[in-house]
């Protein structure tokens, strides 16, 4: 095996042959495709765009991101990790659901329980230096963002769209040619930096609208929607327009990514997701999404505040479960380090052995685990490769 050099320094293996993609021309065609049209779609109606992207996709976007992370990231989401996490994102459920009841104190609990996860992931994936460094940072940030609790909700309103970028850079690893690669990376930082950039600097002005448009009747003048993604001391000027714009655009391929683009080229995400949860296969989980879907909808038109209020909580599974992933993407944990294939009984979090897990077969096209040229072998999900990282 070929070695790759990271932007941080440290060497990462290239991935088995179950899961290299050897043409990736076709996909990032369609992924540059994709970005044409949601800028084209974000530019002329923002406010319809977000909200009707977020009746028809948010539920199934959350469970199929959760299928991928649980199934891609198994190394690092181990049973004892896994339910601390859970517990305290049900924790920040809560203080979103009180959030409308009493007001600031569900809110700085909320910053609290989400500085906490990552502190528990810096504990779990990191060792020594790193770990007390990520702690200091930690500690920093979430001091901040106490200080400053309504930017940090604005800022985690739009580092969840980006955080594609971390999980499709550690999925083109997959990709054998090096100019393929780096053509595919090139159209995610296109569409996660250079574009969201332009549209701040002021460059499409003369695009922007803030017409509700068809959503009018769910949402009034759009100003619950401009507020939500706006700096507070932007909502009501173009600053705070172009936000809403990147944030229609950016909300917009990341459920590209998470609905279209994922599912189909990494099965064995799908796959391993599925041998860990046998009964949530991909048919039943896309028409728990569908059907989520269709409730919601009827939610949002009756009430869309409370309705936004109440998948906003239910959606802090999906959004606050990916943290500690990120981190360990970006600085490199040791969860992430287990040797792809490696024989012998594997340890988990707590130290006690297990057999390896035998290959498993992957399930029907329909669950979206089929991938466009990739061996229909692809099990690598369940031992991951070595120090994935962006």
């Amino acid at each position: 095996m070929t070695a790759e050099t990271r932007p941080g320094g440290s060497v990462s293996d290239t991935p088995a042959p179950s899961v290299a993609v050897h043409r990736s021309g076709t996909i990032t065609l369609l992924v540059l495709t994709a970005v044409g049209l949601s800028l084209a779609i974000a530019l002329g109606a923002p406010i319809a765009t977000a909200v009707i992207g977020l009746i028809l996709f948010g539920i199934l976007h959350n469970l199929l991101e959760i299928r991928y992370v649980m199934g891609r990231f198994s190394g690092l989401l181990g049973r004892p990790f896994l339910e601390l996490l859970l517990a305290l994102i049900s924790g920040i459920v809560v203080c979103r659901l009180l959030a409308g009841v009493i007001g600031r104190p569900a809110q700085l609990a909320e910053i609290v329980l989400g500085y906490a996860i990552l502190a528990a992931a810096a504990r779990h994936g990191l060792d020594g230096r790193r770990r007390v460094a990520a702690w200091a940072v930690i500690g920093a940030a979430a001091a901040v963002s106490l200080s400053f609790p309504t930017y940090y909700f604005v800022v985690l309103t739009h580092l969840h769209n980006v955080v594609p970028l971390f999980f499709l850079w550690e999925w083109s690893r997959r990709i054998t040619s090096r100019r393929g690669r780096q053509a595919f990376r090139a159209v995610q930082l296109l569409w996660v930096v250079a574009i969201p950039a332009v549209i701040l600097l002021g460059l499409l002005d003369g695009s922007l609208s803030a017409d509700p448009g068809i959503v009018r009747s769910v949402v009034g003048d759009g100003q619950t929607v401009l507020a939500a993604s706006s700096p507070p001391s932007a909502s009501a000027t173009v600053l705070g327009m172009r936000f809403l714009t990147v944030f229609a655009f950016m909300q917009t391929m990341h459920y590209v990514v998470w609905v279209a683009l994922l599912p189909r080229v990494a099965p064995d995400a799908s796959a391993a997701f599925e041998a860990r949860v046998p009964w949530v296969t991909g048919p039943r989980l896309w028409a728990a999404g569908f059907v989520a879907a269709a409730l919601f909808a009827v939610l949002f038109g009756l009430d869309f505040a409370q309705g936004k209020a109440l998948y906003a909580a239910l959606a802090s599974y999906h959004a606050y479960l990916e943290l500690p992933v990120l981190l360990a993407l970006l600085v490199g944990a040791r969860s992430l380090s287990a040797p792809a294939g490696s024989a012998g009984p594997r340890r988990d979090s707590a130290g006690s052995g297990t057999p390896p897990t035998p290959p498993t077969p992957l399930p029907p096209a329909g669950g979206g685990s089929r991938g466009a040229d990739l061996r229909p072998e692809a099990t690598a999900a369940v031992a991951p490769e070595p120090e994935v990282g962006p």
